[in-house]
């Protein structure tokens, strides 16, 4: 059974449809990729999975329960989580500040609690805090601990912002272009912490351009070209597909027709 399972999903804005009935599957302990170029409505499809946007059409169901149009914490709390392509730290605090963010969501304590300082408050503080270290531990970021955020090179800085998606208790993490703006040396090093990742028993679904990436780490992959779902398969097979070729090739006309998806925010 699908971990997270996509059917005929449909965004439509004003009148251009942006995402046209995709379907696909992300297995438990899967790295799955949906690549395409770009305005082809990849972070379309991400803004549907997590609440960002509404469906118009279409059902998406993870764990077993349908999630589509749910409210974005709600989505977090059923186990999904993601990050950006743009990094979205809080740079003036500490990194196991940027921590105990993502891992907020789930503490159990209320407003009494806080304002007296509760034995409730005091026991999940410190759980939290424990569980922070431990987190920043198993990624390899135990020596930033105290360290601000806006002082982490970017490789770091990209680890943290997954790791902060982790402490959400996340069963499916969301990566939206984790390799943008690294240099090949830090891209070798995300390949291998994805892989960790899912050693560690993760689920992950990918969006990335660094081919070298996507063909290294996916177990399985989707193309997605102006909405529609053009291809999918093993990464092998997905690269020598003639309509993925001619996708990111494409002619004068098909990069116009690109310019104009592009310049409807998809």
């Amino acid at each position: 059974m699908a971990l997270l399972k996509v059917t005929g999903l449909t965004k439509k804005f004003g009148g251009l449809i942006a995402v046209d009935k995709v379907n696909f599957e992300v297995d438990k302990g899967e790295i799955v990729s949906i690549i395409g170029p770009n305005g082809a409505g990849k972070t379309t499809i991400f803004n549907l999975l997590t609440g960002v946007y509404t469906v118009d059409e279409g059902t998406i169901e993870f764990d077993g329960n349908q999630i589509h149009n749910h409210k974005p914490q709600e989505i977090v709390k059923a186990g999904i989580a993601r990050t950006f392509q743009n990094i979205r730290l809080f740079p003036n605090m500490r990194v196991i500040d940027n921590v105990l963010v993502g891992n907020s969501i789930n503490i159990q304590y209320g407003f009494f609690d806080i304002i007296f300082r509760t034995r409730r408050f005091k026991k999940a503080e410190f759980e939290a805090k424990q569980r922070a270290v431990d987190l920043l531990e198993s990624v390899g970021m135990a020596e930033e601990l105290h360290n601000y955020a806006k002082n982490l090179p970017y490789g770091k800085q990209r680890k943290l912002e997954i790791a902060r998606a982790i402490a959400t208790d996340a069963k499916l993490l969301i990566l939206d272009e984790p390799a943008a703006g690294m240099n090949p040396h830090e891209s070798e090093e995300l390949l291998n912490f994805i892989r960790e990742l899912r050693e560690k028993g993760f689920t992950i679904l990918l969006i990335e351009h660094d081919m070298q990436v996507v063909m290294n780490v996916s177990d399985r992959i989707y193309v997605i070209d102006y909405g529609k779902q053009i291809a999918e398969g093993k990464p092998e097979v997905v690269v020598k597909n003639p309509r993925v070729i001619a996708a990111y090739l494409g002619s004068d006309k098909k990069r116009e027709k690109r310019r104009k998806h592009e310049s409807s925010g998809n």
